[in-house]
């Protein structure tokens, strides 16, 4: 840090700073982690000196960091070392792929795939354990759908967990039995898809490589911050070695499982020394599945399946216990709600929280709120609400959302510009690995919708702040992150071209040319860091 000046200058660029002070600029002066001063290149070059290092930029564009409120990076690392199946188009590929993998693991070495969609194989069906097992019948192995609540294990990976005929489905799950011989199918839903991530051993070497793997991703598209879901005290255990290592490259705010819930209160003490890089937030509830898999829970029948309304993991009375727990101890909540029916039962557990304990700033939250009504949008507002939504779910849901919901039903699914029209505050994420971890792809199905009732598209001003003030409102940031303003975190990430400038197809094919995180910088391609 440079005691008597300015460490970094970002000069000659198109900065938008996302504050209505001044919305855009030319450069940007950064001192230790901190934002000193934004204006024109003239007036930040006063500021130099010897010792700072003066950057360019040639008219590129500088934004606040991306923030990503809803992240699975264990997943995502998991993904990028592991068998990609988002692709595939049959079943027969999916197979050719897990025995190819098979021939290089050892052996009882955890074979692990990720993202098939039934709807996208010629089979039109999941797989099942006796797919799997003709591809790899000596290791366990296990594939994911591509929402993640449903997946399908081979038999190795059965016996492995003493899953058998007679084992009872866990509350809020399910386990597909053959209905002729009672046999397991291999196929787990919910609650049942979730314990297989807790069950499959990893050391925490692996965890550690490959949350480093998905940082350097997250990085590498722009993002400064992430509010990241884990499930084990493992996981936050390698976040603070990260940290500690001086190898997490950004700002990681934690939103852990609701099963963690009784270490929270003293973890928080933990916390308070790194709260800048690594935080604690919201406690993490799931409480429905997904439309793909038929597991979101619905006020009324699939339409395309009209004895199921889908799987709600807690009744009412259970919920509300919960949130109100979390609530009086002062912690957020972040409540998964895919369907209309797990939105009511979230909205009436968040009510009945306030309504024992009134509290004007929680901030709680609903995850994903996908399926929506008029009474649904108007409760979000009136009790303050925040939704952190997912837009590249309009890409890749559109071809059998229809057949799901229905006519009549699917006007109401992802309905951003009625939401904000209505006041309520949206944050935009990716759910990755559900989709892609670019804040760039989210951006751009926001604002382009794929067609999908265009009247519910962002502007793109709209969109960028779900990506960044917003965002770091939903962490209570707002004051230090979020914008581009003296005295918050030089949290920075320049881009080949101005997202206001492009075609809106476009938007996601601008490159990141630099990312700076608490005037860090944390990757940059080399153009830029040699002009």
């Amino acid at each position: 840090m440079n005691k008597n000046g300015v460490d970094i200058c970002l000069i000659n660029g198109n900065v938008i700073t996302m504050s209505d002070k001044l919305p855009r600029a030319e450069a940007i002066a950064i001192r230790g982690e901190k934002i000193l001063a934004v204006g024109t290149s003239e007036e930040i070059l006063s500021l130099v000196s010897k010792s700072t290092r003066v950057i360019d930029l040639k008219g590129k564009t500088v934004l606040p960091g991306f923030i990503d409120t809803h992240v699975h990076l264990t997943e995502y690392g998991l993904l990028l070392s592991s068998i990609n199946l988002k692709n595939v188009r049959s079943i027969a590929e999916m197979k050719e792929k897990i025995s190819d993998f098979s021939k290089r693991a050892k052996k009882d070495e955890w074979i692990i795939g990720f993202g098939w969609d039934e709807g996208k194989l010629a089979e039109k069906r999941p797989p099942t354990r006796w797919d799997l097992d003709e591809a790899s019948p000596e290791n366990p192995v296990v594939v994911f759908r591509v929402c993640g609540h449903v997946c399908t294990l081979n038999s190795r990976a059965l016996e492995k967990l003493n899953i058998t005929e007679k084992t009872p489905p866990p509350p809020g799950g399910e386990i597909d039995k053959d209905p002729k011989t009672g046999q397991p199918t291999g196929i787990l839903k919910e609650t049942a898809a979730m314990m297989v991530t807790s069950a499959i051993p990893l050391s925490d070497e692996r965890l550690y490589e490959i949350l480093k793997a998905a940082c350097k991703e997250a990085i590498r598209h722009g993002l400064t911050s992430v509010h990241c879901i884990v499930k084990s005290i493992q996981e936050i255990r390698a976040f603070q070695r990260m940290l500690k290592s001086k190898e997490l490259p950004l700002r990681v705010h934690i939103l852990p499982f609701v099963n963690l819930l009784h270490h929270v209160s003293k973890l928080k003490k933990e916390f308070e020394r790194s709260k800048d890089y690594l935080s604690l937030g919201a406690l993490k509830i799931i409480l429905d599945g997904s439309l793909g898999a038929r597991t979101a829970a619905l006020t009324e029948p699939y339409s395309d399946d009209p004895d199921n309304t889908g799987i709600l993991w807690f009744d009412q009375t259970t919920l509300n216990e919960i949130v109100y727990r979390a609530h009086k101890d002062g912690i957020q909540v972040a409540i998964h709600c895919i369907g209309d029916k797990a939105v009511e039962v979230a909205l009436n557990a968040i009510e009945e929280a306030l309504r024992r304990l009134p509290r004007e700033d929680h901030r709680h939250r609903i995850e994903h709120a996908s399926l929506l009504n008029s009474s649904l949008i108007k409760r979000l507002r009136r009790l303050r609400v925040i939704a952190s939504v997912q837009p590249h779910f309009i890409v890749s849901d559109k071809e059998w959302l229809p057949s799901r919901l229905g006519p009549e039903r699917i006007r109401h699914v992802y309905p951003f510009k009625t939401m904000i029209d209505n006041g309520i505050l949206l944050t935009g994420s990716s759910d990755c690995p559900v989709e892609p971890i670019n804040p760039l792809s989210g951006i751009r199905a926001a604002v382009e919708r794929n067609g999908f009732f265009p009247e519910e598209a962002l502007s793109v001003n709209q969109a960028i702040r779900m990506y960044t003030i917003n965002a770091a409102y939903s962490s209570f940031d707002e004051n230090k992150k979020g914008s581009i303003e003296p005295r918050k975190f030089a949290d920075l990430v320049v881009l080949s071209k101005d997202p206001f400038e492009v075609p809106k197809g476009k938007i996601d094919e601008i490159e990141v040319e630099m990312t700076i995180v608490g005037g860090k910088i944390v990757y940059a391609k080399e153009s830029l860091l040699t002009s």
